[in-house]
C-alpha cells in the first residue's frame, strides 16, 4: 500500500471519528432540526454528520443528493471557506442548502419549508 493510500485511509478514519463525535454532541440548532426530520418525518431519509469526500455534512438526504448545512455565528467568519466547500461538494454532485442556526431555532417551520422546497426543486 502506498504512503498516499495510507494517508487517505487515515484521513477517512479521522473524518469518521469526528462525525461520530459531532453526532454525540450536536449544537442546539442541530438538535432542533434533527428532532424535526429524523425517522422519515418528512417522508425522506435524513442522515446527520455524514462524511462526503473530504467533508462532514451536518445533514444529508441521500435520495436527493442534498447536503443541509446549519450555519451558526462561526460561519460568518468563514464565508470564503464555506464557498470553497460548497463548490467542492457541487463538483461531487451534491446540492447544498444552507440554513441559519437562528432560523432553525426561532422559526423551524420556515426552515422546514425551505428544506421541502429544496427537495422538490
Amino acid at each position: 500500500m502506498s504512503a498516499r493510500t495510507i494517508a487517505q485511509l487515515r484521513r477517512q478514519q479521522l473524518l469518521a471519528q469526528r462525525a461520530a463525535a459531532m453526532r454525540a454532541a450536536p449544537t442546539r440548532s442541530e438538535r432542533v432540526f434533527w428532532e424535526a426530520v429524523r425517522a422519515r418525518r418528512l417522508q425522506v431519509e435524513v442522515r446527520r454528520q455524514v462524511v462526503l469526500g473530504e467533508f462532514i455534512a451536518d445533514f444529508f438526504v441521500p435520495s436527493a443528493r442534498l447536503v443541509i448545512e446549519i450555519d451558526g455565528g462561526y460561519h460568518r467568519r468563514r464565508v470564503a471557506a464555506d464557498a470553497r466547500r460548497e463548490r467542492a461538494l457541487r463538483r461531487l454532485g451534491y446540492r447544498v442548502l444552507r440554513l441559519e442556526a437562528e432560523l432553525v431555532v426561532t422559526a423551524l417551520p420556515v426552515a422546514l419549508r425551505r428544506l421541502r422546497d429544496a427537495l422538490v426543486g
